[in-house]
């Protein structure tokens, strides 16, 4: 009976393959498309990643020019202040994705990018500690699904093996708003003049208003989905269609049922994944929040310590598209993920370990080139190889509102270990990111290598060879329950 099966299942799977691969075998026809959706969508996407980026780090920079000082802050309420943030963005992320899902994040995304803006521009105004840790908590509230949503976005464009590169140069944003922002603040900082009391004012202000206009236009401009982008004409719309009913999706634009979308705690690799973002969260954060502080470490004034911070964040960004691209390009996200947390683990061991920053500037400020190296790459890695394994719409947006909030949760962690009085070396806080790193870097390991068991587990039972790319999604509603189901690596 188990050889008939087998021949069966093996004969099953190439003819369900030959069916549905009939409609997208126009491979030009694809690329065309995939341009059309590249220029049409990713540069407005990332400019609004953009500015979620600056509104939600710019703290930072303003720390520099002297923010918790100039409205009197007690000491530990600058690091209150950056901690409350996360709580909302954790409590809110999955019911703001559910209404992204139910009324579509190409409506969804603009509006939280308006409040969230709002919430910068008044930042600008506040006179108090009350003021800022009530402005921040509903920063948080605005921004807890936004990543999430996007990455949902995309899922409904790309397919999984395009993915990662896409969410990449999105991503990259947020490392190039990270070196804007050192930029911005270099300059505004050198503003004199009499009309505000504080420079760091105007940095809130400018990034506030750019934030607000342009979520008018993203709100006119994105389309809904791909069968209501006017860029495209019917023959593209039925393409769309066909390749994310291949290779992304079990079912295209299917309604969000809550009862169904939790089953992926079902899952057990879930759980793996959800470690991994837990590891994840304390690099990304402590980079994310903390870049400033660990460079002023070098000696240099508020003006150059923001200006030394652009070089770090663009290489993040760089080897962020490198990583990404091969990893697109080879069809492997678990390796990746492993070399990025390696990074940022040598760079804050390095950072640590120097006694002499002066005698030794120039290892010094490379250790801070690894650290942006190694944390946007598992960040946009990670969150794409879960989307990869999770056919079902409803639980792939679930999984990611809790996962990349989740991974936002450990900036607590980052929030609390950078103490004033551990300035300016930082050392608990650099030995406690770099654990973390090297946890990550265990558990995304262990998860790959148990996915590969697994695969060649499901193949020596069925007596074929399938790896993920030969499924279609359009079977793996049910996910690893299905005996067809490959692990996407």
């Amino acid at each position: 009976m188990g050889n008939k099966e087998e021949g069966d299942i093996e004969r099953h799977g190439e003819a369900v393959l030959f069916e549905e691969t009939a409609h997208v075998t126009d491979s030009a026809a694809e690329r065309a498309l995939c341009r059309k959706f590249d220029f049409r969508l990713l540069p407005v996407l990332a400019f609004m990643y953009l500015c979620n980026a600056l509104d939600r780090t710019s703290l930072g920079n303003a720390q520099t020019a002297g923010f918790s000082t100039n409205l009197g802050f007690l000491d530990g309420q600058y690091n209150l202040i950056l901690s409350i943030f996360f709580v909302p963005f954790v409590l809110f992320a999955p019911f703001v994705a559910m209404v992204g899902k139910r009324f579509g994040p190409a409506r969804v995304l603009p509006i939280l990018m308006f409040f969230f803006g709002s919430m910068t521009l008044l930042t600008a105004t506040a006179h108090n500690f009350s003021g800022i840790f009530a402005l921040r908590w509903f920063l948080g509230m605005a921004e807890s699904a936004y990543l999430p949503l996007v990455i949902y976005y995309l899922t409904t464009f790309y397919r999984r093996g395009e993915l990662a590169r896409r969410v990449a140069i999105f991503y990259a944003a947020s490392n190039i708003a990270s070196a804007f922002s050192g930029l911005l603040a270099f300059g505004v900082f050198q503003i004199k003049t009499d009309k505000i009391d504080h420079p760091w004012r105007w940095l809130f202000l400018i990034e506030g208003a750019a934030t607000v206009i342009f979520s008018l236009f993203a709100f006119w401009y994105l389309p809904r989905s791909a069968a209501e982008a006017g860029f495209l004409n019917e023959e593209e719309k039925r393409l769309a269609f066909d390749r994310i009913q291949l290779d992304s999706s079990s079912t295209v634009n299917e309604q969000l049922k809550l009862k169904d979308a939790l089953r992926v705690f079902k899952i057990p690799a879930v759980y793996g994944f959800l470690l991994v973002e837990i590891c994840l969260g304390v690099p990304l954060q402590s980079v994310v929040l903390f870049l400033p502080q660990i460079v002023q470490r070098l000696g240099y004034d508020s003006v150059k310590t923001n200006l030394y911070t652009v070089a770090p964040n663009i290489t993040g960004a760089a080897m962020l598209l490198i990583l990404a691209f091969a990893s697109d390009g080879l069809r492997l996200r678990f390796p990746f993920i492993c070399l990025g947390f390696a990074f940022t683990f040598i760079g804050m061991v390095i950072f640590a370990s120097i006694q002499d920053v002066q005698a030794q500037i120039r290892v010094a400020y490379f250790a801070t080139f690894m650290m942006c190296w190694g944390t946007s790459t598992p960040s946009v890695l990670l969150s794409t190889w879960y989307n990869n394994n999770v056919a079902h719409e409803g639980e792939r947006l679930i999984l990611t509102s809790v996962g990349v909030p989740l991974a936002n949760l450990m900036g607590l962690v980052s929030s609390n270990v950078f103490l004033a009085k551990d300035a300016p070396k930082y050392t608990p806080a650099l030995i406690t990111t770099a654990a973390f790193g090297a946890t990550g870097c265990l558990a995304a390991g262990s998860l790959g290598l148990w996915m590969m068991y697994d695969n060649n587990r499901r193949n020596r039972r069925q007596g074929v060879n399938l790896t993920a790319k030969d499924v279609p999604t359009r079977k793996l509603r049910d996910g690893p329950k299905v005996d067809e189901f490959r692990w996407f690596l």
